[in-house]
């Protein structure tokens, strides 16, 4: 199955860049890519530290009751 219409109308533009531009569309898709693993990593760590902030919001909530 070959590339959808965005990414064949994409694959063209880049195609018809200098080689130096081109260099610099690679850059900015890995600065994307790395963006987005980013976000996915603290994703990740929020959903893990959720039990440990849920106990500590109710010894809080114990604690305004005083």
């Amino acid at each position: 199955m070959g590339p959808n219409n965005t990414e064949q109308k994409l694959l063209d533009k880049i195609r018809s860049l200098p080689p130096d531009k081109a260099a610099e569309v690679e850059d900015f898709i890995d600065f994307l890519r790395e963006r987005e693993s980013g976000r996915q990593l603290a994703r990740a760590a929020t959903r893990l530290s959720e039990d440990a902030f849920a106990k500590a919001w109710d010894d809080d909530a114990d604690y305004d009751r005083l």
